[in-house]
């Protein structure tokens, strides 16, 4: 109702409605038609309604599955109408809905199929295209009318179930297609629906197809098409038949070079995108291989059948050869570096593509591209994925009206996709059949695995199976196809393909290669593997190599040779690479490799022919990588150049460059590359073919033998046709000419270089390389060494070594190749034996049939020989020396065969004359050794000396397997070995003399211990050991070292066995005697002078070798001794002679030999000295053998410090010691480590120290040692000791210092070396020339580096501090001087100070004078207690000197230059100011207590106080200007200078008492001293000293007080003196703060000084000493103010009346006087002023007493001079009484 009322939004709503009642199926079956009608009346409305209607339509039909007929019919033509609606929304969906509807009645007849639900009454009649009729179910009978309308409607026909008009073809098609791709299955299952397709569907499709080309409706009528041929070929046999025709003449039909001869035959021309939908459909069937394989089957196989298979690959390979110029040429097909211009050869030779009339087509095209090399960049014609094809194919593209734009080359890519998939097909087919049937098969037990198995052989496999009624079809497939096959790939290879369409066209070669292999397709089989031979080693490419001639790489770049590079293309004539093989030729040859190896069991005689192309190839791939290094070759002759133009054609030779190609620009990309063109380098290419080789160890007998009679057979044919080829030449020249011209690369003149050569590979060059043939027979030999062996000979025994002997015997053979057989054979020889299972008959056959094979090469056949046949013969000895060594000891038969051929070695060569001059061998030598040429002779025996060496190799085996040997082979051996070290070869002498020799000893002593066979073993050894004495001075040093080893080797290890009488026999006959002719021979080598310009050198280098030779015989023997010594030598009687004989030498090694042989002689000595240790029982000679060697150590110590610095330089040494060499370092510390050693035995046996006078002469020696300035090897001791000092400081502590005398020795000695740095240190000279002085060199020789003893003094400070702490006790020290000496070590250092030399270079050690300080200190803290303890047993001298010492060494301390320490830092000054406190806080503790001891002079304390006084100097005065003249006329002028050193001692007393002379005052500020707080330290300490603060040892005090109180005073009176005087100057001019500071603490520390009383009186006598305690009563007859005068010096404030006319000066001064803040005793809270009270000036507190606890903090108050000086005064008067 709601729909009835024609409202549009009523409807829409009704509509909505009804959708959702169908929905919900709450719409009962009998509404459906009603609601169809409905809508069917509503379908003029609006989109909506429209939309909502076609909603409607489907939701009712897919929800009633039980509309049928008449009424469905009604359904669906309300959507074909609605599909026909102008409005494209409706249309669409209305298609849409139609597609829904028709594949859901489809879906129907599944549903009913599988249900079978329906009764025959339900069905329905339906008369079917045939005329039959048929019942069919309701939902089959609903399909077969829709379809069967459908494809009458396609066909413009009248519908019979739907009542339209018409249809849209296309639209028709899309549903059929629709269907058909959907239900195929159904289709099958129904013959009413195959009708349909048979009668209606086909013939429409074909008319179509037929018919005026329409791109929709053809586009659709192939897809149609491409659907029956897939799904209903095997139904429809005709129409597909019929189709597959169609199709395939299609692609036949070429619609742009289609000429007029085509045209009037009836051929259509069909557009260029028909064929390209015929060929994607047909890509889509060629890829289907079991189609392809039924298409064979229906059509090809009958006898009268259509041939539809074989049309359609003629058809493909026309197509894809029908354009060249489009697909262009692959310039890398045919190498690199090949000249392919056009001018070069003709168009067809390039092209040689056996094709039929395609190589004429090719050539046109290329004759039409090739245009230069502009055109090879701009141009690109080829086939690649990338360019030539679609982004959506033609097929897909339904929404077109018109074809799209297709690219020109995309019809050939779809041919070249359809061969591809095609050959995938067969092999992908064939292979795992092929696997199954033939490697995988079921094995018996014991059987092996077939690795390599032979062909299928299809008529024994079981033929009612499907598996083999396929295989028939593929192979007759292949068999009839493979030429087109092989045409077109062939062609299509050849072309510019992109990589990935080069790898599928190279996989497809493969596929059909193996395929054809696996099913016994001998002929294509072939057939292809030539093709593929051709096109990976183009026979250009072979040829040109002969004519290439490299261009020298400083040839300058022109521009077309860089574009020629950069683009892989040749310019005409320019070879700029060498011609070899471009990737895709060797991507072909890896599938050749590939395919031969897959198909290795079943190739039999095409062996050969692989072979050859196996050999090209590695022809090419060698000669390439060696032509990049080859010179430039010159070549001579006609056949020295490419093959003659007769040969030159070549069937798959190179093309012309038509363009540059883009697949070579792709080979950097990043992706990864597919495995057929991965490894493509000669290398791994080589790889491959070697594998290739190695897997004829899987092959069986029969397969083996095949490939073996191949490789023989093109090794044969390739050495025959040279040997004919060289015969001219070897006959009229000397082969070494021969030989000599082919090593030079010039090839002789060949006659017969136009005759046909086996591979085209040229002679010369194979001279040089060697057969191929030969090399691999060897690695396949080897891989099948077991059939060699355990198979019958005639398998590979015969055929291989039969082969090899022939060419190795073959006059006329290149030399080379000869060689190269030789080699072969002799690698096969040498493994058979290693082979062979131990046991059983077959080892000594076998092993007499390789020692006759060997034999027959080693032993020549006739007298002439050659240098070929001297190298052949050495080989063999080789191959001999190798079985030996592998199989030797396993020899069961032959040892004759052996001996013979080493004998036939040694036959020809000539033995060393013995009569001849002994000069004559030296000058060979020398001659050699100085590379001038050798003698002719030498030339000649250069062959025989070859010989010589390899069969000694072979005699050194035999000797290693001597235990074996009878008595009469080892007679036999040494005789032989006799024989070859007499032979002027170096090493054969030398391993003679060494390591066969031993050998032999060795197996003799080990014979020997049998007690049967001792004596005549004995006898034996002894001869031996004489004629090894023999060659220990052989004039080669070589042989000499071999020698002189092996006699200490044997000596040593055999020497426990030894008799006493041997020994002693040993001793003088062989040890002795061998020293004494060495040293004869360095003797009278070194006395030669040298003459001739160039003999210099060379007469050094024996010397040299000489000097080696001793050093081996003294280590020797020193090895000897200490084996030995005790148990076998010591026991002679002769033992005491022969150890004097032995130190003899040493001694006389330091005095004579070079300093090469010193350190290892003295080392021996070392050695043997140990050794005695050990000999407890020996006791007593053990001694004298230590007395010996300190004699020889004293002498040897002499020579030492005859050269030592303290020698005069120009003084000649003794006269017999004039040619002493300087002495190494190594050499001085191994002088002293025997010195050591001999002292530590010594003591191990008496347990006592040396006497003291040897001590002393050992401590003199040390000493000449560390100062022995003339060795060339110095090393660096500043940060620590270099070796010769450690051993040095090791030898001094291990003296026992306990004996009298000893530590004052030692203690003296150590502080010489603590000196050295600053008495001895030198620069290293370069070693002077001998003859000459140092002193005459040394100013012209620059300094090398520096010997500096830092590190030794380092050592020695610390050292010296402990020894002395040790032996402070001990009055020795004191007496005998030795303490001065270490206070006088130590003063160097303190006065040195900042001068002293870096301690160290990497280090941060403390300073020298630091060093140096703490130790003295520490020794002075000891030094006053002990002298005084020890006085008595002092004498008074040295009490003196030693606190003269000390005083000095202080006094150098304290006033040492301190200059450089103003530019450091401040808290480093600070630092270093603090660490000379130490200094003053010792002099206050540890000195002044005890310097005032009667026995020290008073000169030493005055000393001392004069030190202090100059210390405490804060400013340097006007010392060089005389003293003013005084300001007071009446008063004299002052005597005294200030200066450091002026006054004399005994000037230095008080001038008078009271004196008040004021000089001429300055202005100038003067300069003040940097160290103000270390000056006040010593005044305060001058001050301390004579003052009466300290109470013990009160009269020792006083006598200081009173020699030190002038100094004092001198001190203060120059302070107050000047302040007078320049204060006059200065008016109210301030003075500086540290001169204000100095007069205040002047006045303070005056004010404060109490001294003893008697001070200033003895002081002022003429024996302050004698006075000092106690002075004379005062004399009473005295003047009153005399006797005034006298009282007051008596008092302990005699420094004021002293100082008191001073006084009166300043405190009458008017202006204001300094001021300074000081700390008044009174605490901080009780008063508030500041001003000072005279109890301040008298009380006031220092820091430091605060700081160190003495006194509390108390107030600051202002003090200033006048204020204490007024407190002087006052103190003054009180002392006179006067005061309060």
């Amino acid at each position: 109702m709601g729909c009835a009322t024609k409202n549009a939004k009523v409807v829409a709503i009704s509509l909505g409605s009804l959708q959702r009642l169908i929905a919900l199926k709450a719409v009962p079956q009998s509404a459906v038609p009603l609601i169809i009608s409905t809508m069917g009346d509503c379908m003029n409305q609006g989109v909506d309604i429209q939309l909502r209607i076609l909603q409607t339509l489907l939701s009712l039909i897919t929800n009633f599955p039980a509309v049928h007929g008449q009424l469905l019919g009604d359904a669906l033509l309300l959507c074909f109408r609605l599909q026909e609606s102008r409005i494209a929304v409706v249309s669409s969906t209305a298609a849409a809905t139609l597609r829904q509807l028709v594949m859901f009645v489809v879906d129907k007849v599944v549903d009913e199929d599988r249900r079978d639900e329906v009764s025959n009454s339900d069905k329905i009649e339906a008369v079917l295209p045939n005329g039959a009729t048929a019942k069919l179910g309701p939902s089959a009978h609903d399909a077969y009318a829709v379809f069967e309308d459908l494809c009458l409607l396609a066909n413009s026909e009248h519908p019979r179930f739907l009542k339209l008009e018409s249809l849209r073809k296309t639209f028709a098609l899309e549903l059929i297609e629709s269907v058909l791709t959907n239900y195929h299955d159904l289709f099958r299952k129904h013959s009413e629906l195959l009708l349909l397709l048979q009668h209606h569907l086909c013939p429409l499709v074909h008319k179509s197809l037929s018919d005026r080309p329409n791109f929709p409706l053809t586009l659709r009528c192939t897809r149609v098409v491409f659907l029956l041929l897939k799904q209903f070929s095997s139904e429809l046999k005709t129409e597909s038949e019929v189709f597959l025709m169609l199709l395939i003449r299609i692609i036949g039909a070429d619609s742009s070079d289609a000429d007029s001869s085509e045209s009037t035959q009836g051929h259509l021309t069909r557009p260029l995108w028909m064929r390209v939908l015929a060929m994607e459909i047909m890509r889509g069937l060629c890829s289907d291989a079991e189609l392809m394989r039924n298409v064979w089957d229906r059509y090809d196989a009958e006898e009268g059948g259509s041939k539809v298979f074989t049309s359609l690959i003629t058809a493909l390979k026309r197509l894809v050869t029908e354009r060249p110029q489009l697909l262009g040429v692959c310039q890398q097909m045919f190498g690199v570096g090949v000249s392919t211009h056009p001018s070069s050869a003709s168009t067809e030779s390039m092209y040689g593509l056996d094709v039929g009339g395609v190589a004429g087509m090719v050539a046109s095209a290329a004759s039409a591209t090739v245009s230069g090399v502009a055109n090879m960049m701009t141009t690109e014609a080829g086939l690649s994925v990338q360019g030539s094809a679609m982004k959506l194919q033609c097929i897909d593209q339904l929404d077109k009206a018109d074809a799209p734009p297709i690219p020109e080359s995309y019809l050939y890519l779809l041919g070249v996709q359809c061969l591809v998939s095609l050959c995938e097909g067969f092999a992908a087919f064939t292979a795992p059949l092929y696997n199954s049937i033939m490697v995988q098969k079921p094995r018996s037990a014991g059987e092996p695995v077939i690795r390599a198995p032979p062909a299928l052989d299809l008529t024994k496999l079981p033929q009612d199976e499907p598996s083999t009624k396929h295989l028939h079809t593929v192979h007759d497939m292949v068999e009839s196809g493979w030429p087109a096959l092989l045409a077109a790939l062939s062609f299509l290879i050849s072309t510019n393909l992109s990589d990935e369409l080069f790898v599928d066209v190279l996989a497809s070669y493969q596929a059909l290669t193996t395929v054809s292999g696996m099913l016994g397709l001998t002929t294509p089989r072939d057939a292809f593997f030539t093709s593929l031979a051709r096109l990976a080693i183009p026979t250009r490419v072979v040829s040109s190599l002969d004519s290439y001639v490299p261009v020298e790489p400083s040839t300058p770049r022109t521009a077309a040779s860089a574009i020629s590079e950069s683009f892989g293309v040749s310019l005409p004539g320019a070879n700029t690479q060498p011609p070899g093989l471009s990737e895709r030729n060797m991507a072909c040859l890896k599938v050749l490799v590939a395919s031969a190896l897959f198909l290795a069991g079943s190739l039999g005689e095409s062996w050969f022919d692989i072979l050859e192309a196996l050999q090209n190839a590695d022809y090419v791939l060698t000669m390439k990588g060696a032509r990049q290094a080859g010179s430039k070759r010159n070549t001579i002759g006609p056949g020295a150049g490419s093959l003659p133009g007769s040969r030159s054609v070549s069937t798959s030779g190179g093309a012309p460059q038509a363009a540059a190609s883009g697949s070579t620009q792709q080979s950097t990309s990043s992706q990864p590359r597919h495995p057929l063109l991965a490894d493509l380098d000669p290398d791994s290419l080589q790889h491959a073919i070697q594998r290739l080789f190695d897997a004829s160890k899987n092959l069986d007998d029969n397969a083996f033998r095949d490939f073996v009679k191949a490789l023989c057979k093109l090794s044969a044919a390739m050495i025959g046709m040279q040997s004919e080829a060289g015969e001219p030449s070897s006959t009229a020249v000397n082969e070494s000419t021969e030989e000599l011209a082919a090593s030079a690369g010039l090839s002789p003149p060949v006659e017969s270089a136009h005759r046909r050569r086996v591979s085209g590979i040229h002679l010369p060059r194979t001279l040089r390389t060697g057969d191929f043939g030969i090399s691999k027979l060897g690695g396949v030999a080897m891989l099948n060494i077991h059939r060699l062996i355990y198979r019958s000979p005639e398998v590979a025994w015969d055929p291989i070594t039969g082969h090899l002997l022939s060419v190795v015997r073959h006059p006329h053979a290149p030399p080379t190749i000869r060689t190269q057989a030789a080699r072969v054979l002799d690698d096969i020889l040498v493994v058979v034996p290693r082979n062979i299972s131990t046991t059983g008959e077959l080892q000594p056959k076998v092993q007499r049939r390789v020692l006759d094979v060997l034999a027959q090469q080693v032993i020549p056949d006739s007298a002439t020989s050659s240098t070929t046949t001297v190298e052949i013969r050495r080989m063999g000895l080789e191959t001999l020396h190798q079985i030996l060594q592998s199989s030797g000891h396993t020899l069961v038969v032959g040892w004759e065969t052996i001996f013979e051929m080493l004998g036939s070695v040694c036959k020809s060569a000539p033995a060393p004359s013995v009569g001849a001059s002994p000069l004559a061998s030296p000058s060979l030598q020398q001659e050699l050794g100085r590379n001038r040429p050798p003698p002719l002779s030498y030339l000649n025996e250069k062959g025989y000396t070859s010989l010589v060496k390899i069969a000694f190799q072979s005699l050194t085996l035999v000797c290693d397997s001597l235990s074996s040997l009878s008595p009469e082979h080892l007679r036999l051996c040494i005789g032989t070995l006799g024989q070859f070290g007499r032979q002027a070869d170096t090493n054969i002498a030398l391993t003679a003399a060494e390591s066969l020799l031993w050998g032999v000893s060795d197996s003799i002593q080990a014979k020997r211990r049998e007690e049967d066979k001792e004596p005549e073993y004995s006898a034996l050894w002894m001869s031996l050991l004489l004629e090894v004495l023999g060659l220990c001075t052989d004039a080669r040093p070589e042989v000499r070292v071999g020698a002189i080893q092996t006699l200490f080797r044997t000596l040593q290890l055999y020497g426990a066995t030894l008799s006493l009488e041997t020994w002693d026999e040993c001793i003088w006959k062989v040890t002795f005697p061998l020293l004494d002719s060495i040293t004869a021979s360095i003797r009278r080598a070194s006395a030669v002078v040298p003459k001739g310009e160039d003999s210099a050198p060379a007469a050094s280098t024996p010397d040299l070798q000489w000097d080696e030779s001793k050093i081996l015989a003294l280590q020797s023997i020193g090895s000897i001794f200490q084996d030995f010594l005790t148990t076998k030598i010591m026991l002679l009687d002769s033992f005491t002679k022969a150890w004097e004989v032995f130190v003899g030498h040493i001694k006389d090694s330091w005095l004579h030999d070079n300093r090469t042989i010193t350190a290892p002689a003295l080392r021996c000595l070392e050695k043997a000295i140990k050794s005695c240790s050990a000999a407890e029982e020996l006791k007593t000679r053990t001694m004298e053998a230590l007395e010996i060697v300190w004699r020889a150590c004293d002498d040897m110590g002499g020579i030492v410090l005859e050269q030592g610095p303290s020698s005069p330089s120009g003084k000649p040494s003794v006269a017999d010691n004039s040619d002493v060499k300087p002495l190494t370092q190594e050499s001085l510390m191994a002088y002293v480590d025997v010195i050591r050693c001999t002292r530590s035995v010594g003591r191990q046996l008496e347990d006592r120290e040396w006497p003291l006078e040897r001590l002393t002469r050992l401590m003199t020696i040390l000493k000449g040692v560390l100062t022995y300035p003339n060795s060339p090897d110095f090393r660096p001791d500043v940060d620590a000791l270099n070796p010769v000092q450690s051993v040095v400081m090791e030898a001094v502590d291990s003296i026992e210092l306990s004996a009298h005398g000893v530590a004052s020795l030692v203690l003296r000695d150590l502080s010489e070396y603590a000196t050295l740095p600053f008495l001895a240190a030198f620069d290293v000279q370069a070693a002077p020339h001998p003859g000459t002085s140092p002193a005459t060199t040394k100013s012209s020789r620059t300094a090398l580096n520096r010997v500096t003893y830092i590190a030794l003094s380092k050592k020695s400070m610390p050292l010296l501090v402990d020894l002395f702490l040790r032996f402070k006790e001990d009055a020795a020290i004191y007496a005998d001087g030795t303490l001065e000496a270490l206070f006088a070590a130590y003063s160097i250092p303190i006065k040195l100070k900042y001068e002293c030399p870096a301690p160290s270079k990497f280090g941060k050690d403390q300073p020298l004078w630091k060093t140096a300080t703490t130790s003295f200190l520490r020794i002075v803290k000891e030094c006053g207690p002990q002298v005084r303890k020890l006085q008595e047993s002092i004498p008074a001298d040295r009490v003196e000197g030693i606190w003269r010492q000390v005083v000095d060494t202080f006094r150098g301390g304290i006033l040492a230059d301190c200059s450089a320490a103003e530019h450091l830092p401040l808290d480093v000054q600070e630092a270093e100011e603090n660490f000379d406190l130490s200094l003053v806080a010792s002099l206050e503790i540890d000195v002044v207590p005890y310097l005032g001891d009667g026995s020290v002079p008073d000169y030493i304390v005055s000393q001392l106080a004069r030190v202090l006084q100059q210390g405490s100097r804060l400013r340097e005065s006007e010392d060089d200007l005389p003293p003013s003249p005084s300001s007071l006329p009446d008063l004299p002028k002052p005597v005294g200078q200030r200066g450091e050193d002026r006054p004399p001692i005994e000037s230095h007393k008080l001038d008078g008492f009271g004196d008040g002379t004021i000089g001429m005052g300055t202005t100038a500020t003067g300069r003040f001293l940097p160290r103000e707080r270390f000056s006040y330290w010593c005044f305060d300490l001058l001050f301390l000293i004579c003052s009466d603060t300290s109470q013990d040892q009160i009269p020792s005090r006083k006598r200081i007080a009173a020699l030190s109180i002038p100094s004092l005073l001198e001190c203060c009176r120059m302070t107050l003196v000047s302040y007078v005087a320049d204060e006059s100057l200065r008016g109210n001019l301030p003075f500086p703060r540290a001169r204000e500071e100095e007069l205040l603490y002047v006045l303070r520390k005056l004010l404060a000084l109490k001294l003893w009383p008697g001070t200033l009186w003895a002081a002022l006598s003429d024996a302050p000493s004698k006075y000092s305690a106690e002075q004379p009563d005062i004399d009473k007859s005295l003047s009153p103010s005399a006797v005034i005068a006298d009282a007051v010096k008596r008092s302990t404030r005699a420094h004021l009346f002293h100082f008191y006319p001073i006084l009166c000066e300043i405190v009458s001064i008017p202006r204001k006087s300094p001021t300074a803040w000081v700390m008044s005793a009174a605490p901080r809270t009780t008063t508030t002023s500041n001003e000072a009270t005279s109890n301040d000036a008298r009380n006031s507190i220092s820091w430091t007493d605060v700081a160190n606890g003495v006194a509390g903090e108390g107030h600051a108050v202002e003090l200033d001079a006048r204020t204490l000086v007024k407190e002087c005064l006052r103190e003054v008067g009180r002392e006179l009484g006067v005061g309060h």
